[in-house]
């Protein structure tokens, strides 16, 4: 069934599930050891120290990091249990809660961004030019879901890089 008349774009995507698999897995033991965190929860964390007040209502959250409702449910539960971001209701809409980053959280965050930065700048340095990750990142933002803004606590916007839709 599949043999050497595979797309190219079934390879291309492929190629790309199996790499954020690997780097994921790579990323989670640096940032369980650095703090006990997963790359989904430094997400989560980044997302909320970027968002205004420090909160977002829970299903924007899932959304902006690609899980479920139930599954930022479990996500938030356990960030709540550590203290690193809290749980809201909306005075307004008592249907709608919003989950805020605590102080711990955001020094979590940044103990972990310094590190976790240095592993991603590694790892492309070490297998692209910087002409090439930047021909990667503005291939990679024409995908579906990639128009997030990419910035972490203490890193200036322009060495963050710009978003998709600048380059």
């Amino acid at each position: 069934m599949l043999n050497s008349q595979v797309p190219s774009a079934l390879t291309a995507f492929v190629r790309l599930a199996n790499a954020h698999g690997a780097m994921e897995r790579a990323f989670n033991q640096e940032l369980q050891a650095a703090g006990r965190i997963t790359v989904t929860d430094f997400e989560v964390l980044r997302r909320l120290a970027e968002a205004p007040d420090g909160r977002m209502r829970r299903i924007d959250l899932a959304h902006a990091v690609g899980v479920t409702p139930s599954g930022i449910t479990r996500l938030l539960e356990g960030l709540e249990a550590s203290r690193l971001v809290a749980k809201h209701h909306c005075t307004e809409d008592h249907r709608v809660t919003y989950a805020v980053i605590t102080d711990a959280g955001r020094v979590v965050l940044q103990c972990t961004a310094e590190a976790h930065l240095a592993s991603l700048v590694a790892l492309f340095a070490d297998r692209f030019r910087p002409e090439e990750v930047d021909q990667l990142v503005a291939l990679l933002g024409r995908l579906p879901g990639a128009e997030g803004r990419a910035l972490c606590p203490g890193v200036a916007p322009e060495r963050a890089g710009p978003t998709p839709s600048a380059r």
